[in-house]
């Protein structure tokens, strides 16, 4: 049977099967399986039918354990339904799991499976959360590469319907789920052709039903509970035989031979690895080699994982085998083995097999790449008399010694097969450009191709290399290249962070995205560089994308000029073909933006096609010298760890760099050491412009730029200028408002703010302002000012412990949480909610959250996504049991336990304890009684010396976006805020799951396009301020900050003062909405919010109330509702459904409009009182 080929990933190819057999879609968004939800989404909104006929009905819940039982219940009533998920969000549906397989409810679960949270929050692949499913009853289904997702993936669900036992069907997160491979597709047809349509009917049949109705899920005791349980294991023992019988007519059908266990190798190898997922496709390339070089050794995939059969097993097992090397994607401490490893050994002994050495192996956790020196380390493991048991591989464990080293390998890759790597930053482009090149060179050629992405979990402004394959063979290659024939770069400030030339093969091509002229490259270029470029005999290209994008009005999209200069240089496919492709794809990705940005992209790919330049390599190059190490790092830790991995080298680092941070824990401030340097364009202060009012340091999402006071006369750097300072406050002293250039992300958010007449800030190159660097570090040096942060101006003037942030360029959520840092960093405590948030704060080395000149700062911490509001609750609880075991020890010295201390001691005592309650207060009184204890011989002034961290106030926040305070976590939430307890809960509503790609929630509005919203969202937002003021107790507030900076300031003043709980809803911008004029104009966009009446500025404060006032207070004006449409179609979440559908957009966007009416109209009856 030949089928369709496509390019496409295993996500992708899990959602097109599982669509076919399908009814039923219960969802909730999780890296790295949403996209597997959102192209079902997307499809049924655009009338995709399933072999039953129908358009798949999807569903988006509250949260995974809302989907798993949505899953349930829509079983039970008899609709063959699917969820797709990973890591937490499985372990969250592991309950119902249990349930729905004790009914015998035919249903397939696609995971891509992914780390566990552990002592970090990891995004990557490995199997620590399927693993943790084993007992559920669900049979488990494991895949390679997405051509096994596609074909064993309709395997799972022939047999969940003929076999009434539901299947996990797994494969790798991120490097199956995400990897793009061209594969041959199913054909619904065939798929009906294979469905045991009487055992849909009887499934049906079975459904809860009034019309006969029946029970289910009854309580049992203990006389009978045993029994019954007992009474399923026949449909367990039928299993395997029915996969079989499914595996058979694929096979029949596309002439592959998938078994339970299929052997690849030596028929008479005397060493076999056991394993499944990805690895095995880099297995078999290594097994290649060291046959055709003599060797003897073999692979057994484990496809069937639960039921596991034990003689199949032995089966595929060659009788010349010696030595078996299990290989686990898991770790379980404390175990004797990780899980497949003890049930082949298992398996052997039930078996009566001996003879046979088994060792055990972990690998790949968190996405740790497994190349082919691993498995050949494996081998050679396997080959010693006594091979080193419950190894691992791809790491060097120098502290328990249990790593396996590894050598250089030789390329196993077949004959014939380019590698391509691009380096690129995080929204820049270059990602979707290179998924663009990969499908474009598998649509219009016959090569085999695959694309795989690494990057880290910041969404935008990370590190991104694309890995590009393709050949004229097969390619089985599920690892980083690390030979590469040609190599690009797009961002010019890597050349002096990372080693891009890594594995450049000799006679490769570089291509480097610089403003500089080859001579500037040739002065500038780190010696290592020069001596690879020259070693390897490489061909050397330039080409100013930057410059030619500034000037086609593309801004910094340099990735459709780098696409077509790829193209060019490498002619894997003709020109004119490659641009009538490009051109193709413009019209696909951009045609809804009009033809004006269609136009644009189209002449960056003529720029890209002819405006390199090809640079001459000297041989001198081949010697050059490199520069003295000027870095001057006291820490270890950012020696030894941040350095590192800043640079891109953190797979190198040993175990031991973790000895005495086993449990995760992290020192604050990493972020000032990053200087990633990576904006063209930076902001220059134009010092006769400047107000002095401080907006854009307020509302720089990364705190690159400040404003610093200098006293008249001091001594400072020529190229520091300043300005008198304005304000009685400021008499004798300078003013200056420093941008650091490194740190900067090049948003220009600080420019639009700007209120001066004539503006005091203008984007300028990278290059001219690169020696603002030193400035800073001057400007750094300074002290701080004391003034109270009453307003906008002076609350700037505290330094922000929250720095240089992995967030977006342009980001709306890190202004609110900087300002709060300003205002309390050097007493808060933050939970964190999982989330674009947790990402921006704390990822690892560079830890934004830093402390002041005291050591003082934010004591962060994240659990989980839905707990965030129980965990910081719990934070509040233990912060405020140290401090109440404080409090009546200084009650025990005021009553005489202390009777020696003078009255000065005994007032500063009382003094605290007036204050006890005042976060402020108590900030003062302890500033004046620490001395006084310190002087004291009083052994209980001692005990309260050992105390002295409690003495002050802690302010407790929990931070999160609408994801989880709408949907996952709004039960804690509502727990939390009923609690009457004193906490503050700031939400960042973004209006979308943001760090999961864009996914609708409950405070998603009706009419705005998102992820699982294809079609548009069909209700309301949830107004979850009206929600907690229903208490009548909980301080809430709506802001943003664009709209109205005192208001802001007011709000979140008030909120942290009030003695119960608060909750604060903060607008912000999203790269995810897509605004018209870029996030350049955030700031500006929730200003139009507001005006519009789209979102609306309120205090609600119960201290009011008691004082017999009206509680409510609505701040923002009344709104030019005549503007609300204008509003929203600057955002491509909604314009974007005018052109998809026009008639149910207008539908739509009047019910939104109206929304925003009686939500308006709601708020004047609550300011009327």
């Amino acid at each position: 049977m030949v089928r369709k080929m496509k390019s496409m990933d295993g996500n992708n190819a899990a959602a097109h099967v599982s669509y076919a057999f399908s009814e039923v879609a219960a969802i909730y968004p999780i890296t790295p399986s949403s996209p597997m939800a959102d192209f079902v989404d997307q499809w049924s909104a655009n009338g995709l039918k399933n072999i039953f006929g129908t358009k798949v009905k999807v569903v988006e819940m509250q949260s995974e354990a809302g989907a798993a039982g949505a899953v349930h219940g829509s079983l039970g009533a008899g609709a063959l339904t699917t969820t797709y998920t990973a890591s937490q969000g499985l372990l969250l549906m592991i309950p119902n799991m249990y349930k729905i397989a004790a009914e015998q409810l035919p249903c397939v679960f696609h995971v891509s499976a992914r780390t566990v949270s552990t002592q970090a929050l990891n995004i990557f692949g490995d199997h620590s959360d399927v693993m943790a499913c084993r007992q559920t009853g669900f049979a488990m289904l494991a895949e390679t590469n997405p051509q096994e997702v596609m074909d064993l993936g309709a395997v799972a669900h022939l047999a969940a319907i003929k076999g009434r036992v539901p299947f996990l069907n797994f494969f790798d997160g991120f490097r199956t789920s995400h990897e793009i491979q061209k594969i041959e597709i199913w054909d619904y047809d065939d798929l009906k052709d294979m469905v045991d349509m009487d055992a849909v009917k009887a499934f049906r049949e079975r459904a809860l039903n009034p019309e006969h109705p029946t029970m289910r899920g009854s309580h049992e005791n203990g006389d009978i509970f045993f029994q019954h349980r007992e009474a399923c294991n026949s449909y367990y023992e039928a299993v395997p035989e029915i996969v079989e019988e499914y595996m058979g007519k694929v096979n029949a059908k596309l002439g592959t031979d998938y078994q339970l266990f299929n052997y690849y190798g030596a028929a008479d190898a005397d060493r076999v690895i056991i394993a499944m997922g990805s690895i095995c496709d880099v297995a078999e390339e290594v097994i290649d080699y060291m046959n055709a070089s003599g060797e003897k050794v073999g692979l057994i995939k484990v496809r069937l994982y639960r039921p596991f059969v034990a003689k199949k097993l032995v089966e595929a097992i060659p009788a010349s085998v010696k030595k078996i090397a299990v290989l686990d994607r898991t770790k379980e401490p404390g175990a004797l083995g990780e899980p497949l490893y003890l049930d082949v050994v298992t398996a052997l002994a039930s078996c009566g097999v001996s003879g046979i050495k088994v060792i055990g192996g972990r690998y790949g956790l968190g996405s740790k790449d497994t190349p082919p020196s691993s498995v050949f380390a494996a081998f050679e493991n396997l080959a010693a008399d006594e091979p080193k048991d419950h190894f691992t591989l791809g790491i060097v464990d120098d502290v328990t010694g249990l790593s396996l080293p590894e050598k250089d390998c030789p390329d196993t890759a077949p004959a014939g097969t380019i590698a391509c790597k691009f380096w690129g930053l995080g929204g820049d482009g270059t990602v979707g450009a290179n998924k663009n090149s990969i499908k474009i060179i598998g649509d219009h050629t016959d090569k085999y191709v695959q694309a795989y992405f690494q990057y880290d979990s910041k969404k935008t402004g990370g590190i991104t290399i694309s890995h590009l394959r393709f050949g004229n063979k097969e390619i089985k290659a599920p690892y980083l290249i690390n030979q590469a024939d040609f190599i690009s770069c797009s961002n010019q400030s890597y050349m002096y962070k990372y080693n891009l030339l890594d594995g450049l093969k000799d006679g490769g091509t570089f291509l480097f995205n610089t403003t500089m002229s080859p001579e500037e490259l040739a002065e500038k270029m780190p010696a290592a560089m020069k001596r690879t470029l020259a070693e390897k005999q490489a061909k050397f290209y330039i080409i100013d994308a930057v410059n030619i994008a500034k000037d086609l009005g593309l801004g910094n999209h340099t990735n459709m000029i780098m696409q077509a200069a790829f193209f060019k240089l490498t002619g894997v496919i003709p020109e004119d073909t490659a641009v009538s492709a490009l051109y193709e794809s413009i019209e696909h990705s951009y045609g809804r933006k009009g033809k004006k940005v269609v136009n644009m992209n189209k002449e960056a790919v003529t720029a890209g096609m002819s405006s390199f330049r090809e640079v001459a390599v000297p041989a001198e190059w081949a010697t050059a010298a490199d520069d003295a190490d000027q870095s001057k790092d006291k820490s270890a830790f950012v020696r030894e760890v941040l350095r590192p991995m800043a640079a891109n080298r953190g797979n190198d680092l040993p175990v031991s760099a973790f000895s005495g941070r086993e449990d995760g824990t992290f020192p604050s401030g990493g972020s000032q050491y990053e200087k990633r340097g990576v904006a063209s364009f930076v902001p220059r202060w134009i010092k006769e412009n400047c107000i002095q009012c401080n907006q854009c340091s307020l509302v720089c999402p990364h705190a690159s730029i400040r404003p610093i006071i200098i006293e008249d006369g001091a001594d400072k750097p020529d190229t520091f200028a300043t300005v008198k300072a304005n304000g009685k406050d400021f008499a004798g002293k300078q003013f200056r408002m420093q941008v650091s250039p490194y740190d900067c992300q090049g948003c220009g958010v600080c420019v639009n703010v700007c209120p001066a007449k004539e503006k005091a800030l203008e984007m300028d190159t990278f290059a001219n302002q690169e020696h603002e660097a030193a400035n800073w570090d001057f400007a750094m040096q300074q002290p701080e000012i004391e003034i109270a942060p009453t307003n906008i101006k002076n609350s700037q003037f505290r330094r922000p412990l929250l720095e240089f942030s992995g967030a977006c360029a342009g980001c709306g959520e890190t202004p609110y949480a900087k300002l709060v840092t300003q205002l309390y960093g050097d007493r808060m405590l933050v939970a964190n909610a999982t989330g674009c948030s947790s990402i921006w704060g704390a990822a690892v080395p560079a830890m934004p959250y830093c402390k002041n000149a005291k050591g003082q700062g934010p004591a962060w911490s994240n659990s989980l996504f839905e707990d965030c509001a129980g965990f910081g609750f719990g934070m509040l609880l233990g912060a405020g049991e140290q401090r109440e075991q404080l409090k009546g020890i200084v009650e025990q010295a005021l009553a005489g336990k202390c009777e020696s201390e003078n009255n000065e001691v005994r007032a500063a005592l009382q003094e605290w304890l007036d204050n006890y309650a005042d976060g402020e207060g108590s900030k003062a009184a302890t500033a004046k009684l620490l001395p006084l204890l310190e002087a004291s011989d009083c052994p209980t002034a001692k005990e309260i010396l050992r105390r002295k961290d409690h003495l002050v106030k802690k302010s407790v926040w929990a931070f999160g976006g609408d994801g989880w305070a709408y949907d996952i976590g709004y039960g804690g939430v509502d727990h939390v805020l009923a609690s009457g307890e004193d906490i503050n809960l700031l939400v960042f509503d973004t209006e979308v799951y943001s760090n999961t790609g864009g996914q609708s929630s409950k405070a998603t509005p009706a009419a705005a396009i998102a992820k699982f919203a294809a079609s548009g969202k069909k209700v309301k937002k949830k107004d979850l301020g009206r929600m907690a003021m229903s208490y009548g107790y909980v301080y809430v507030a709506q802001i943003a900050m664009g709209a109205d900076m005192n208001q802001t300031l007011k709000a979140i003043r008030e909120a942290e003062a009030y003695p119960g709980p608060s909750l604060i809803i903060a607008y912000a911008t999203c790269i995810n909405h897509g605004v018209k004029t870029g996030m350049s104009t955030a700031q500006q966009q929730m200003k139009k919010a507001v005006q519009c009446g789209y979102w609306h500025l309120y205090r609600f404060d119960p201290r009011r109330k008691e004082a017999g006032e009206n509680p409510f207070i609505l701040d923002s004006k009344e709104p030019d509702l005549s503007l609300f449409r204008d509003f929203i179609m600057g955002e491509v979440r909604y314009n974007s459904l005018l052109k998809q559908n026009p008639e149910h957009a207008e539908a739509l966007f009047e019910k939104t409009e109206q929304d925003a009416r009686d939500r308006l109209e709601s708020y004047l009856q609550l300011a009327r009182g």
